[in-house]
């Protein structure tokens, strides 16, 4: 029979729990933060903490790190959901801090999932940080420029938690084995694809891990293969930090630069299928919309945005149908790199020239002086030329008119291009008169 309790009558504490750290060193993954030079490493040896917001995916130390924060100082540490707790918990801990400042002793608020609180919620928390009576730490999986009011953001200090690497949950493995006093039973393959399994995170690595050694039988070593079948879970189709991933995206770029609807379709179902972040791949859409097709057809950065909105709103997996939409029209519209082309053109032309000043003509003269000194002498009012076009130069002098953008024939751009040949017509007529 399985022993289901532990030494003390209760049930066996879970693996993450039991490798939690005991202080801020032995934290994986975060050396950003709690490293040597981290900013919470100088936080506390300055022995000033001020209200913080800790952003960052899941199993990446949140909830650990605000606790042993708290150790490190005479605060009292005071956890509280935001799931479960409302107006009423609020004000709860919110005496109880007050009673303890008075008392001498202040508190460590560590508000978990923050941003689920609403906008009135959030509102309660700014007096008593404010006035001091509780030091705030919240942790929130969505952005805080979106989530938290500005109020809160403008009187706490955001920081970042990383996705775990692949070597910070190897190293999380390790420190498991250490402690479980025996090898996780996996080859070497193996043991990367759980690492790769856990997605950036740190919890999810330690509980696959349990799976493992639960099922395994004397002497037996699980290979990939033996890994998927015991834990149900997919190994990973490439690894998103290395080459396979740089690889699928190239290939989704190419073929919507190459007009290929259905190869762009099937590149961004093996991306999706391999577990890439879908708000990554909306990103690289927006970006081909503006290199790819640009101006031949306006909507098509529209359509990108629209897309990532979408999946915002939607999520997994009802928003990657509007990743797919997106991509297909990518595909099938009018290709023109002449933005890109241009916008390149006109950077490298503004850092070999950039002391050069705009024309004195084109220059607003705010002041008596100004004015005297010829700024916005002789300027034309575009709108009260004929077709509101003076055909003045908007170049440094010393620079002359220079060419960046060139539309292609093809698309809305061969509309561009009549206009620009017919003001280039005109700008040529009235530089002769």
């Amino acid at each position: 029979m399985v022993d289901l309790f532990d030494a003390s009558g209760q049930g066996p504490r879970p693996l993450a729990d039991r490798l939690r750290p005991q202080h801020l060193g032995e934290v994986v993954g975060q050396d950003h933060l709690v490293g040597p030079n981290g900013a919470l490493t100088r936080l506390v040896e300055a022995g000033s903490l001020g209200s913080l917001i800790f952003w960052g995916p899941p199993g990446t130390g949140k909830t650990t790190v605000a606790r042993l924060l708290a150790g490190t100082t005479t605060l009292a540490f005071e956890p509280l959901s935001a799931i479960f707790s409302g107006v009423a918990d609020l004000k709860k801990v919110f005496e109880a801090a007050r009673m303890r400042r008075a008392g001498g002793q202040g508190t460590l608020l560590f508000v978990d999932e923050i941003h689920r609180f609403n906008r009135s919620q959030q509102d309660a928390f700014l007096p008593v940080m404010e006035d001091g009576t509780v030091t705030l730490v919240g942790a929130t999986t969505e952005n805080p420029s979106f989530a938290l009011n500005a109020a809160l953001l403008s009187r706490a200090r955001v920081l970042t938690f990383h996705a775990h690497d692949e070597a910070s949950i190897l190293q999380l493995l390790e420190r498991a084995e250490a402690v479980e006093g025996k090898a996780l039973p996996l080859d070497a393959d193996a043991r990367l694809a759980l690492a790769r399994m856990a997605d950036g995170d740190g919890r999810a690595a330690l509980t696959l891990s349990e799976e493992v050694w639960r099922a395994a039988r004397a002497d037996e070593c699980f290979d990939t293969a033996g890994l998927t079948a015991i834990v149900q879970r997919r190994a990973p189709i490439y690894d998103k930090g290395e080459d396979g991933h740089y690889n699928l995206i190239s290939a989704l770029h190419k073929s919507i630069r190459g007009s290929d609807p259905d190869a762009a379709l099937y590149w961004l179902a093996r991306m999706l299928d391999a577990g890439e972040n879908p708000l990554f791949l909306a990103r690289r859409l927006v970006r081909m919309a503006s290199e790819d097709i640009g101006l031949a057809d306006p909507q098509a950065l529209s359509v990108a945005l629209a897309a990532k909105d979408s999946y915002e709103f939607l999520g997994t997996p009802e928003g990657e149908l509007a990743l797919a939409e997106c991509a297909v029209y990518l595909a099938t519209a009018p290709k023109s790199n002449a933005v890109y082309v241009g916008w390149k053109k006109a950077l490298a032309q503004a850092k070999a020239s950039g002391s050069l000043m705009p024309p004195k003509v084109i220059l607003n003269a705010p002041t008596a002086f100004m004015k005297q000194e010829g700024y916005g002498a002789g300027y034309d009012y575009d709108h009260d030329a004929p077709d509101a076009f003076s055909g003045q130069n908007y170049f440094p002098e010393k620079l002359g008119r220079q060419t960046f953008y060139e539309p292609v024939e093809r698309g809305f751009e061969r509309e561009i291009r009549k206009r620009l040949d017919y003001w280039a017509r005109l700008r040529a007529e009235r530089n002769r008169s």
